[in-house]
Protein backbone atom coordinates (compact mmCIF):
# COMPACT_ATOMS: atom_id res chain seq x y z
CA UNK A 1 0.00 0.00 0.00
CA UNK A 2 1.22 3.50 -0.75
CA UNK A 3 2.22 5.90 2.01
CA UNK A 4 -1.23 7.43 1.97
CA UNK A 5 -4.81 6.37 2.56
CA UNK A 6 -6.38 4.78 -0.50
CA UNK A 7 -9.33 2.65 -1.44
CA UNK A 8 -11.96 4.41 0.71
CA UNK A 9 -15.02 3.67 -1.36
CA UNK A 10 -17.59 5.45 0.74
CA UNK A 11 -18.27 9.18 0.79
CA UNK A 12 -19.88 8.55 4.20
CA UNK A 13 -16.49 8.41 5.85
CA UNK A 14 -13.42 10.45 5.05
CA UNK A 15 -10.52 10.13 7.46
CA UNK A 16 -9.55 13.71 6.67
CA UNK A 17 -13.01 15.00 7.62
CA UNK A 18 -13.73 12.57 10.43
CA UNK A 19 -13.67 13.21 14.15
CA UNK A 20 -10.12 13.17 15.41
CA UNK A 21 -8.97 11.57 18.62
CA UNK A 22 -8.31 14.19 21.29
CA UNK A 23 -4.64 15.19 21.51
CA UNK A 24 -2.24 16.64 24.03
CA UNK A 25 1.50 16.94 24.43
CA UNK A 26 3.50 14.33 26.32
CA UNK A 27 2.75 13.95 30.02
CA UNK A 28 4.71 13.00 33.12
CA UNK A 29 4.06 9.95 35.25
CA UNK A 30 1.78 11.65 37.78
CA UNK A 31 -0.32 13.31 35.09
CA UNK A 32 -0.63 10.04 33.20
CA UNK A 33 -1.91 8.23 36.30
CA UNK A 34 -4.32 11.02 37.17
CA UNK A 35 -5.63 12.18 33.78
CA UNK A 36 -4.89 9.50 31.17
CA UNK A 37 -4.94 5.99 32.65
CA UNK A 38 -8.46 6.48 34.01
CA UNK A 39 -9.95 7.78 30.73
CA UNK A 40 -12.82 6.02 29.00
CA UNK A 41 -11.92 7.47 25.57
CA UNK A 42 -8.71 7.36 23.49
CA UNK A 43 -6.05 10.06 23.66
CA UNK A 44 -3.07 10.90 21.43
CA UNK A 45 0.09 11.87 23.31
CA UNK A 46 2.23 13.76 20.83
CA UNK A 47 5.95 13.18 21.27
CA UNK A 48 5.49 10.95 24.33
CA UNK A 49 8.39 8.70 23.32
CA UNK A 50 10.22 11.20 21.14
CA UNK A 51 13.26 10.86 23.41
CA UNK A 52 13.75 7.18 22.59
CA UNK A 53 16.95 6.25 20.77
CA UNK A 54 14.89 3.90 18.58
CA UNK A 55 12.73 6.81 17.42
CA UNK A 56 15.82 8.79 16.42
CA UNK A 57 16.99 5.79 14.40
CA UNK A 58 13.55 5.39 12.84
CA UNK A 59 13.55 8.98 11.64
CA UNK A 60 16.81 8.28 9.79
CA UNK A 61 15.29 5.62 7.54
CA UNK A 62 14.95 1.87 7.08
CA UNK A 63 18.63 1.03 7.14
CA UNK A 64 19.17 3.02 10.34
CA UNK A 65 16.33 1.44 12.30
CA UNK A 66 17.34 -2.03 11.11
CA UNK A 67 20.93 -1.47 12.27
CA UNK A 68 19.67 -0.08 15.57
CA UNK A 69 17.44 -3.08 16.31
CA UNK A 70 20.15 -5.58 15.46
CA UNK A 71 22.57 -3.64 17.64
CA UNK A 72 20.37 -4.13 20.69
CA UNK A 73 21.27 -7.80 20.71
CA UNK A 74 19.16 -10.57 19.21
CA UNK A 75 18.20 -13.06 21.92
CA UNK A 76 18.02 -15.73 19.24
CA UNK A 77 14.38 -16.62 19.77
CA UNK A 78 12.53 -16.64 16.41
CA UNK A 79 9.66 -14.23 15.97
CA UNK A 80 6.20 -15.25 14.82
CA UNK A 81 5.78 -13.65 11.40
CA UNK A 82 2.59 -13.32 9.35
CA UNK A 83 3.32 -13.57 5.61
CA UNK A 84 0.94 -12.49 2.87
CA UNK A 85 1.33 -12.48 -0.91
CA UNK A 86 1.22 -9.30 -2.98
CA UNK A 87 -2.30 -10.10 -4.17
CA UNK A 88 -3.99 -9.53 -0.80
CA UNK A 89 -3.29 -5.80 -0.65
CA UNK A 90 -1.78 -5.85 2.83
CA UNK A 91 -5.04 -6.78 4.58
CA UNK A 92 -4.59 -9.78 6.85
CA UNK A 93 -7.97 -11.51 6.74
CA UNK A 94 -9.99 -14.65 6.11
CA UNK A 95 -10.01 -16.53 2.80
CA UNK A 96 -13.05 -17.81 0.92
CA UNK A 97 -16.80 -17.27 1.24
CA UNK A 98 -16.99 -19.79 4.09
CA UNK A 99 -14.00 -18.28 5.91
CA UNK A 100 -12.34 -21.67 5.65
CA UNK A 101 -8.83 -20.31 5.99
CA UNK A 102 -6.69 -17.18 6.01
CA UNK A 103 -5.09 -15.16 3.21
CA UNK A 104 -1.72 -15.39 4.95
CA UNK A 105 0.45 -18.01 6.61
CA UNK A 106 2.71 -18.02 9.65
CA UNK A 107 6.44 -18.57 9.78
CA UNK A 108 9.19 -18.40 12.39
CA UNK A 109 12.15 -16.13 11.68
CA UNK A 110 14.99 -14.62 13.69
CA UNK A 111 15.03 -10.83 13.87
CA UNK A 112 18.07 -10.38 11.63
CA UNK A 113 16.50 -12.48 8.87
CA UNK A 114 13.19 -10.60 9.13
CA UNK A 115 14.87 -7.19 8.92
CA UNK A 116 17.03 -8.28 5.99
CA UNK A 117 13.97 -9.48 4.10
CA UNK A 118 12.09 -6.23 4.81
CA UNK A 119 15.02 -4.22 3.47
CA UNK A 120 15.12 -6.41 0.36
CA UNK A 121 11.38 -6.04 -0.20
CA UNK A 122 11.65 -2.26 0.03
CA UNK A 123 13.20 -2.29 -3.44
CA UNK A 124 10.50 -4.57 -4.88
CA UNK A 125 7.63 -2.86 -6.76
CA UNK A 126 4.61 -2.54 -4.52
CA UNK A 127 2.39 -4.71 -6.71
CA UNK A 128 4.92 -7.55 -6.38
CA UNK A 129 5.81 -7.07 -2.70
CA UNK A 130 5.04 -9.64 -0.02
CA UNK A 131 3.78 -8.31 3.31
CA UNK A 132 5.59 -9.41 6.48
CA UNK A 133 4.42 -8.66 10.01
CA UNK A 134 5.94 -9.79 13.30
CA UNK A 135 3.27 -9.01 15.88
CA UNK A 136 3.32 -8.71 19.66
CA UNK A 137 6.92 -9.90 20.08
CA UNK A 138 7.85 -9.47 23.74
CA UNK A 139 10.91 -7.21 23.71
CA UNK A 140 12.52 -8.86 26.74
CA UNK A 141 12.50 -12.23 24.98
CA UNK A 142 13.69 -11.05 21.57
CA UNK A 143 15.62 -7.80 22.11
CA UNK A 144 17.02 -7.86 25.65
CA UNK A 145 18.49 -4.36 25.32
CA UNK A 146 15.23 -2.68 24.31
CA UNK A 147 13.78 -1.66 27.68
CA UNK A 148 16.98 -0.09 29.01
CA UNK A 149 17.63 1.82 25.79
CA UNK A 150 14.00 2.96 25.40
CA UNK A 151 12.65 3.64 28.90
CA UNK A 152 9.04 4.61 29.50
CA UNK A 153 8.54 6.24 32.89
CA UNK A 154 4.77 5.79 33.11
CA UNK A 155 2.65 3.76 35.57
CA UNK A 156 1.67 0.83 33.34
CA UNK A 157 1.33 -1.84 36.00
CA UNK A 158 4.52 -3.63 35.03
CA UNK A 159 3.38 -4.15 31.42
CA UNK A 160 6.09 -5.55 29.16
CA UNK A 161 7.00 -3.75 25.92
CA UNK A 162 5.95 -5.63 22.77
CA UNK A 163 7.25 -4.97 19.27
CA UNK A 164 5.35 -4.97 15.97
CA UNK A 165 7.67 -4.95 12.95
CA UNK A 166 6.69 -5.13 9.29
CA UNK A 167 5.96 -3.25 6.08
CA UNK A 168 2.73 -1.71 4.78
CA UNK A 169 -0.24 -3.60 6.21
CA UNK A 170 -3.62 -3.26 7.80
CA UNK A 171 -4.91 -5.10 10.85
CA UNK A 172 -8.64 -5.82 10.87
CA UNK A 173 -10.83 -3.95 13.34
CA UNK A 174 -10.52 -5.75 16.68
CA UNK A 175 -10.60 -5.04 20.40
CA UNK A 176 -8.10 -5.61 23.21
CA UNK A 177 -9.26 -6.87 26.57
CA UNK A 178 -6.58 -4.75 28.24
CA UNK A 179 -5.83 -1.05 28.23
CA UNK A 180 -3.23 -0.26 25.57
CA UNK A 181 -0.53 2.35 25.00
CA UNK A 182 0.73 2.13 21.40
CA UNK A 183 3.98 4.00 20.63
CA UNK A 184 5.16 4.57 17.06
CA UNK A 185 8.90 4.07 16.57
CA UNK A 186 9.39 4.09 12.78
CA UNK A 187 7.00 4.86 9.93
CA UNK A 188 3.44 6.11 10.31
CA UNK A 189 0.29 4.51 11.66
CA UNK A 190 -3.37 5.36 11.31
CA UNK A 191 -5.84 4.08 13.91
CA UNK A 192 -9.59 4.14 13.25
CA UNK A 193 -11.39 3.53 16.54
CA UNK A 194 -14.95 2.67 17.53
CA UNK A 195 -16.51 2.76 21.03
CA UNK A 196 -17.36 -0.59 22.67
CA UNK A 197 -21.07 0.07 22.20
CA UNK A 198 -20.70 -0.21 18.42
CA UNK A 199 -20.12 -3.98 18.57
CA UNK A 200 -23.53 -4.66 16.98
CA UNK A 201 -22.74 -2.41 14.01
CA UNK A 202 -19.29 -3.82 13.23
CA UNK A 203 -20.41 -7.29 12.07
CA UNK A 204 -17.99 -9.35 14.14
CA UNK A 205 -16.48 -12.49 12.63
CA UNK A 206 -16.16 -15.93 14.24
CA UNK A 207 -15.52 -15.82 17.97
CA UNK A 208 -13.68 -19.13 18.17
CA UNK A 209 -11.62 -19.01 14.95
CA UNK A 210 -9.88 -15.68 14.82
CA UNK A 211 -7.12 -14.06 12.79
CA UNK A 212 -4.69 -13.52 15.67
CA UNK A 213 -6.33 -13.52 19.09
CA UNK A 214 -9.50 -11.46 19.60
CA UNK A 215 -12.39 -11.56 17.10
CA UNK A 216 -12.43 -9.00 14.29
CA UNK A 217 -14.94 -7.02 12.26
CA UNK A 218 -15.80 -8.45 8.85
CA UNK A 219 -15.96 -4.98 7.29
CA UNK A 220 -13.03 -3.53 5.37
CA UNK A 221 -12.93 0.12 6.55
CA UNK A 222 -11.04 1.16 3.41
CA UNK A 223 -13.75 -0.25 1.12
CA UNK A 224 -16.91 -0.90 3.19
CA UNK A 225 -19.68 -2.93 1.54
CA UNK A 226 -22.82 -1.23 2.82
CA UNK A 227 -25.09 -3.67 1.00
CA UNK A 228 -23.66 -6.57 2.99
CA UNK A 229 -23.09 -4.57 6.19
CA UNK A 230 -25.67 -1.74 6.30
CA UNK A 231 -25.34 -1.03 10.03
CA UNK A 232 -21.69 -0.18 9.54
CA UNK A 233 -22.79 3.29 8.41
CA UNK A 234 -23.96 3.92 11.98
CA UNK A 235 -20.62 2.70 13.36
CA UNK A 236 -18.84 5.24 11.17
CA UNK A 237 -20.84 8.05 12.78
CA UNK A 238 -19.00 7.21 16.02
CA UNK A 239 -15.56 6.56 14.53
CA UNK A 240 -12.45 8.40 15.69
CA UNK A 241 -9.19 8.65 13.73
CA UNK A 242 -5.63 9.14 14.96
CA UNK A 243 -2.62 9.63 12.70
CA UNK A 244 0.67 8.95 14.44
CA UNK A 245 4.29 9.52 13.48
CA UNK A 246 7.56 8.53 15.14
CA UNK A 247 7.56 9.44 18.83
CA UNK A 248 3.76 9.69 19.16
CA UNK A 249 1.70 7.44 21.43
CA UNK A 250 -1.99 6.51 21.54
CA UNK A 251 -3.84 5.55 24.71
CA UNK A 252 -6.64 3.06 23.93
CA UNK A 253 -9.04 2.07 26.73
CA UNK A 254 -9.91 -1.62 27.01
CA UNK A 255 -12.62 -2.95 24.66
CA UNK A 256 -12.35 -0.07 22.18
CA UNK A 257 -12.40 -1.44 18.63
CA UNK A 258 -9.53 -0.31 16.39
CA UNK A 259 -8.39 -0.82 12.82
CA UNK A 260 -4.65 -0.20 12.28
CA UNK A 261 -2.83 0.79 9.11
CA UNK A 262 0.96 0.68 8.97
CA UNK A 263 2.70 2.66 6.23
CA UNK A 264 6.16 2.45 4.73
CA UNK A 265 8.62 -0.33 4.02
CA UNK A 266 9.88 -0.83 7.58
CA UNK A 267 7.39 0.11 10.25
CA UNK A 268 7.98 -0.42 13.98
CA UNK A 269 5.57 0.02 16.87
CA UNK A 270 6.02 -0.73 20.57
CA UNK A 271 2.96 -1.24 22.73
CA UNK A 272 2.10 -1.98 26.35
CA UNK A 273 -1.00 -3.87 27.52
CA UNK A 274 -2.02 -3.75 31.14
CA UNK A 275 -5.19 -5.12 32.68
CA UNK A 276 -7.25 -5.13 35.84
CA UNK A 277 -6.55 -8.85 36.13
CA UNK A 278 -4.85 -10.48 33.16
CA UNK A 279 -5.62 -13.99 34.47
CA UNK A 280 -9.37 -13.73 33.80
CA UNK A 281 -11.32 -12.80 30.67
CA UNK A 282 -14.80 -11.21 30.46
CA UNK A 283 -14.90 -12.46 26.87
CA UNK A 284 -14.74 -16.10 27.99
CA UNK A 285 -17.44 -15.41 30.55
CA UNK A 286 -19.64 -14.02 27.78
CA UNK A 287 -19.07 -17.08 25.58
CA UNK A 288 -20.04 -19.33 28.48
CA UNK A 289 -23.18 -17.23 29.01
CA UNK A 290 -24.09 -17.86 25.36
CA UNK A 291 -24.12 -21.58 26.12
CA UNK A 292 -25.78 -21.34 29.52
CA UNK A 293 -28.24 -18.43 29.15
CA UNK A 294 -28.86 -17.12 25.64
CA UNK A 295 -31.09 -19.92 24.32
CA UNK A 296 -33.30 -20.40 27.37
CA UNK A 297 -37.00 -19.41 27.35
CA UNK A 298 -37.65 -15.68 27.51
CA UNK A 299 -39.03 -15.76 31.05
CA UNK A 300 -35.97 -17.63 32.32
CA UNK A 301 -33.66 -15.17 30.57
CA UNK A 302 -35.38 -12.30 32.31
CA UNK A 303 -34.85 -14.04 35.61
CA UNK A 304 -31.16 -14.53 34.89
CA UNK A 305 -30.90 -10.93 33.76
CA UNK A 306 -31.90 -9.97 37.31
CA UNK A 307 -29.18 -12.26 38.69
CA UNK A 308 -26.54 -10.70 36.43
CA UNK A 309 -27.64 -7.23 37.44
CA UNK A 310 -27.55 -8.14 41.14
CA UNK A 311 -24.22 -9.98 41.15
CA UNK A 312 -22.29 -8.47 38.21
CA UNK A 313 -23.49 -5.23 36.63
CA UNK A 314 -25.37 -3.42 39.37
CA UNK A 315 -23.74 -0.57 41.27
CA UNK A 316 -24.24 -2.56 44.47
CA UNK A 317 -22.96 -5.85 43.04
CA UNK A 318 -19.72 -5.84 45.08
CA UNK A 319 -21.88 -5.79 48.23
CA UNK A 320 -24.20 -8.62 47.16
CA UNK A 321 -22.80 -10.96 49.82
CA UNK A 322 -22.43 -8.48 52.65
CA UNK A 323 -25.36 -9.97 54.55
CA UNK A 324 -23.38 -13.19 55.00
CA UNK A 325 -20.70 -13.85 57.63
CA UNK A 326 -17.35 -12.99 56.11
CA UNK A 327 -16.11 -16.57 56.42
CA UNK A 328 -19.16 -17.84 54.48
CA UNK A 329 -19.03 -15.48 51.49
CA UNK A 330 -16.87 -17.75 49.34
CA UNK A 331 -16.97 -16.59 45.71
CA UNK A 332 -18.95 -13.52 46.79
CA UNK A 333 -15.96 -12.10 48.64
CA UNK A 334 -14.00 -9.04 47.49
CA UNK A 335 -11.64 -9.33 44.53
CA UNK A 336 -8.36 -11.02 45.42
CA UNK A 337 -6.00 -13.65 44.09
CA UNK A 338 -7.51 -16.11 46.55
CA UNK A 339 -11.04 -15.44 45.32
CA UNK A 340 -9.92 -15.79 41.70
CA UNK A 341 -8.48 -19.24 42.40
CA UNK A 342 -11.58 -20.24 44.34
CA UNK A 343 -13.85 -19.23 41.45
CA UNK A 344 -11.56 -20.93 38.94
CA UNK A 345 -11.68 -24.21 40.88
CA UNK A 346 -15.46 -23.97 41.22
CA UNK A 347 -15.91 -23.37 37.47
CA UNK A 348 -13.49 -26.11 36.45
CA UNK A 349 -15.43 -28.58 38.54
CA UNK A 350 -18.82 -27.39 37.26
CA UNK A 351 -17.72 -27.42 33.58
CA UNK A 352 -16.55 -31.03 33.62
CA UNK A 353 -18.72 -33.21 31.44
CA UNK A 354 -21.21 -35.24 33.44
Amino acid sequence: MKDRISGAASASFSAEASTRVEERDCVDSATFAREVATRSTPLVLRGQVGHWASVAAGRSGDQAIARYLIGLGDAGRPLDVLVGGPEFGGRFFYRGDNLEGFNFHREKAPLKLLLGELLRLAAVPERERHILYANAATANEHLPGWAAANPLDLPLGGAAPRLWIGNGSQTATHYDGSTNLACVVAGRRRFTLFPPGQVGNLYIGPLDRTLAGPPSSMVDPLAPDFDAYPRYAEALRHALVADLGPGDALFIPAIWWHHVQAFGTLNVLCNYWWAFDASVSPFHAMVHAMMAVRDRPAAEKEGWRAWFEHYVFGDDAPAAGDHLPEAARGVLGPASAERTERIRAYLMKSLQRR
